[in-house]
């Protein structure tokens, strides 16, 4: 009954939620480690390169285990309180099995006396233990892909394996979608980070591919996760080795498009662990060519200005990121980690362009340059305070997690007629403080109870100074009407409650609810205008402010039947619109393709309903799933035209302005399949297909080109083969359609890899080779938009084929994996939310 108290005084005070340091009885945990010498009993000389293999007692499956050292040492970290057995061998010795072996949360360590091994008469095999996971595994609450298995990114980045993870979606500007939501919440090891809130396609193309070790995909969250990210949540967890003594790798690939390369380094002793990873990528220069043709019609629908470009861009990328990771685990019931992030990138673009203006029989040609340096980094520092109690599986977590982020554009447009030149440097900074509290209480083994509390503090600002120029870029003179600062505070308090149950005949059901309350101030200034010249060019802006509260529930009920699972789940969703959509500013940097935001956007609130069904067939996977989604007030940009007059100049221009536009209702299917033909091939399919089909606010229905229901869709297909000798193959390719808005259509995407591997000693040493678009330079990309006053189509071609050359190199003591955790199947213990990811490939800590 204390215990129910304290979870109702955590709920309704989640966010001050505490815990004492007191020593109970604790269920078992990582804490201790159990270590001796091995000795020839006939020589008596120390035996290295002994197998120690840790079982639990009575067991039959090796749950870890090392390697003695030169001095016939060994120690295995990291070992629960409780009863083992360990398995002792070398080849030509006969196994020596010693049985029990037990240490307990207040004496977690065990010395052994010195362990001897006889020779004898038969050769016996060592001990070798290999856990090998797929390279997609469907469990109940996400899709892992484990990216260090792919052959065909090696040498790429972040985006270069979201690509290929089912139900996920990456366009060719680096945008990542979920079923072609674009509304995802992004997570680096289960927590947020502020270098994604601030540019998110532009940081997953610092990752290197060789740092990530899976990615988890999970559509329907509970309420124990954040409700922001309608389109469900993506997280990226980092390579991170659990091995006593000092482990690690190195690998890297030089190519046609980029080069990359990457360390980690890992130290664990007994409760301490270290860990530590940098990696960067630089591209080659990359040149792009865009054609763009912007039209303007009369009321009777007559061509009345007409303006066509052809530009040419030269883009340059490069970027790093690097963490540092510590955790100490006091004892039995109390831990700690903390993890650094830094993060630095930017990239670099030159360009030049032809440009026309027909307006009646009138044609003005001029040409326009530009460049553009762009800079964006910062870091993130978490520190996390885990306690256990006596009960098994009850906890409490306290965490705080500080993110700063800094983005810099700097920026020369130059026109030798028409549009003014001008030059501009916006200085964007970002501050988030998060405060966390999670509770977890096993009442039985039928019944699970978790709560909890959290707040997110933001603090952005923006300075842009814009500068008029003559047409060589000189004599630079302040632009009033466009440089302007900006100030934006989001506050965020949330708390939750999810219950799980266990039920009689398969069955399990996961409940829960979460409030969000979410507050928001702006500050847009502009210092520089004259006030007498407020009007359709000077915006006369003032501070503003908006709350709303969001009540988010969830249900998950799941069946198993022998090796197949049914899931039927409801969640809802919300995405509160970024800076980008709120700030109220013109941005005139495109003078022809103006954007504005809207500082009384609401939020897009989703409700999805999904039923799910995975199967196992000996080694085949199905996962096959229907799903209904509603989206209210979904947010669009709406382009309208306009005429202005800036510097004594006519300007004819389309500005999209972000708005509220309406609502969707989506019905959808998704497909994976995993199959092995014959044993050294695995053949997979992914397909996902829904509809477009919005009820558009009459407000727009004037402006909207594209109503009715239109399907879209994303596939993807691989097949890798295991040649003998440590020899590995791999094809991959994928495609996803248009996609679209109420005002037409954004590029078609799809590309085809292909990869191959070749391991070494005992496959700690890879070289490979990959190749991606190798028949095709270019890949073309086309928009096209319109309205009764306008029409704008562009297409880019952007060079896609490469080659490149990879290498990878692991060093360090050998580990023993648990092939218990690799079994397949599905497990009810799943329904457990809310295990730490931190690198090790588990379920994104709840809300972080």
């Amino acid at each position: 009954m204390k215990r129910f108290y304290f979870f109702i005084l955590l709920f309704c005070f989640a966010v001050s939620a505490k815990a004492q340091f007191g020593v109970g009885g604790g269920g078992p945990t990582v804490v201790g480690r159990i270590s001796g010498t091995v000795i020839d009993s006939v020589t008596k000389q120390p035996m290295d390169y002994t197998s120690v293999g840790l079982y639990r007692s009575g067991g039959k499956s090796p749950i870890n285990g090392v390697l003695t050292d030169s001095k016939g040492n060994f120690k295995i970290d990291n070992v629960k309180p409780g009863s083992y057995k360990l398995l002792i061998s070398f080849l030509g010795y006969p196994s020596k099995t010693i049985d029990p072996v037990v240490t307990t949360a207040s004496k977690p360590d065990a010395k052994l006396n010195t362990v001897y091994l006889s020779p004898g008469s038969k050769t016996l095999a060592t001990v070798n233990v290999v856990g090998q996971a797929p390279l997609v595994e469907n469990k109940i609450d996400k899709i892992v892909y484990n990216a260090e298995k792919d052959l065909t990114s090696a040498g790429g980045n972040a985006t270069d394996v979201l690509q290929k993870v089912p139900l996920v979606n990456v366009d060719i500007n680096g945008n990542v979608s979920i079923r072609g939501d674009q509304n995802v919440k992004v997570l680096i090891n289960g927590k947020p980070s502020g270098a994604t809130s601030a540019s998110l396609s532009d940081v997953l193309k610092t990752i290197p591919a060789d740092q990530i070790k899976s990615i988890e995909v999970v559509t329907s969250p509970s309420a124990k996760y954040d409700a922001e990210g309608s389109g469900g949540i993506i997280n990226i967890i980092t390579k991170q080795k659990n091995v006593s003594g000092i482990s690690g790798s190195v690998s890297g690939g030089v190519g046609t498009r980029q080069n990359n390369g990457n360390i980690n380094l890992n130290y664990n002793k007994n409760r301490f662990s270290l860990g530590i990873n940098a990696g960067g990528n630089l591209t080659w220069p990359q040149t792009s060519t865009t054609t763009f043709d912007q039209q303007f019609k009369g009321a009777d629908g007559s061509i009345t200005r007409h303006n066509f470009n052809n530009s040419t861009s030269r883009i340059k990328r490069h970027g790093v990121i690097s963490s540092v990771t510590m955790g100490y685990e006091v004892n039995a019931f109390n831990s700690f980690n903390s993890t650094f992030r830094l993060n630095d990138g930017g990239f670099n673009i030159a360009g030049n362009g032809i440009n026309n203006i027909q307006a009646g029989s009138i044609l003005t040609q001029y040409t326009s340059t530009t460049q553009s340096h762009n800079h964006f980094g910062g870091f993130d520092w978490n520190l996390d305070y885990t306690h256990k109690f006596k009960k098994e599986g009850e906890e409490f977590t306290l965490s705080g997690q500080w993110s700063h982020s800094i983005i810099k554009t700097d920026y020369n447009s130059l026109f030798t007629a028409v549009n003014p030149s001008q030059k501009g440097n916006n200085d964007g900074k970002n501050n988030e403080y998060t405060f966390q509290a999670d509770y977890t209480l096993p009442v039985s083994k039928v019944v699970k109870i978790e709560a909890g509390g959290k707040t997110i503090q933001r603090r952005i600002n923006s300075n842009y100074d814009i500068f008029d120029t003559d047409n060589s870029g000189n004599n630079a003179i302040r632009d009033s009407l466009n440089s302007n600062l900006y100030d934006y505070n989001q506050n965020v308090y949330a708390g939750y409650t999810v219950l799980t149950f266990t039920l009689p005949k398969s069955y399990s059901l996961l409940v829960g609810g979460r409030v969000e309350n979410t507050r928001i101030k702006g500050d847009p200034q502009n210092p520089y205008q004259d006030p007498a010249k407020v009007g359709d060019l000077y915006q006369n802006l003032s501070p503003f402010s908006t709350s709303y509260t969001t009540y988010v529930p969830s249900l998950t009920i799941q069946k198993q039947l022998g090796s197949q699972t049914l899931k039927l789940s409801y969640s809802k969703r919300i995405q509160r619109p970024s800076l980008q959509f709120l700030n109220p500013f013109i941005n005139r940097s495109s003078i022809q393709s103006q954007t504005v935001g809207n500082v009384n956007l609401a939020p897009e609130v989703s409700q999805t309903i999904e039923l799910n069904i995975n199967k196992f067939v000996k080694s085949s996977v199905i996962n096959f799933s229907v799903y209904y989604k509603n989206t209210n007030n979904m947010i669009e940009g709406i382009a309208d035209t306009l005429t202005e007059t800036i510097h004594n100049q006519v300007v004819h221009a389309t500005r999209t302005a972000y708005q509220n536009i309406g609502k969707n209702n989506s019905f959808g299917a998704s497909f994976f399949g995993s199959i092995n033909p014959i044993k050294p091939l695995t053949i997979r399919a992914s397909i996902n297909g829904y509809t477009y089909n919005p009820t558009i606010f009459d407000a727009y229905k004037d402006k909207a080109s594209a109503t009715g229901v239109y399907f879209q869709y994303s596939a993807f297909g691989s097949a890798s083969y295991q040649f003998p000798h440590n020899f590995l193959a791999e094809l991959f390719g994928f495609t996803n359609s248009a996609r679209r808005t109420i005002q037409g259509t954004s590029p078609a995407f799809g590309i085809y890899a292909f990869g191959l591997k070749k391991q070494f000693m005992d496959k700690k040493l890879a070289i490979g080779f990959n190749t991606v678009q190798p028949f095709a330079r270019d890949k073309h990309f086309d928009q096209n938009i319109s309205s009764d006053a306008f029409s704008l189509k562009s297409s880019t071609a952007f060079p896609f084929r490469s080659f490149g050359i990879t290498f990878s190199y692991s060093f360090g003591k050998l580990s023993f994996s648990n092939p218990q955790q690799q079994k397949k199947g599905v497990n009810n213990d799943d329904l457990k939310q809310g295990d730490q990811g931190g690198g090790q490939g588990g379920t994104p800590s709840g809300g972080r």
